[in-house]
């Protein structure tokens, strides 16, 4: 854990990892349309950001750790967004 990166994937991969943990043990009529296929995109997207940040393509982390937000706002959905 030495670049800014690391700490950022890993915080983000970690919440990734409770939303999971916690519909898992939920209710039922919470867990529907819920599938595990849906948390590996941006856990692999989160892994490919730390890669790239580390080996000095900042940039293209950066867009690639928006996207993975992005993606677990948007498909995941941990909070009711206001359309």
């Amino acid at each position: 854990m030495q670049t800014v990166y690391d700490w950022v994937t890993i915080a983000i991969f970690a919440g990734l990892i409770v939303i999971f943990l916690q519909r898992s043990v939920g209710l039922a009529e919470d867990q529907e349309g819920d599938n595990v296929w849906l948390y590996l995109p941006p856990a692999v997207a989160l892994a490919v950001a730390n890669y790239l940040g580390n080996e000095g393509y900042g940039a293209f982390a950066w867009l690639t750790i928006v996207g993975a937000v992005a993606y677990i706002l948007l498909v995941i959905k941990p909070v009711q967004l206001k359309r």
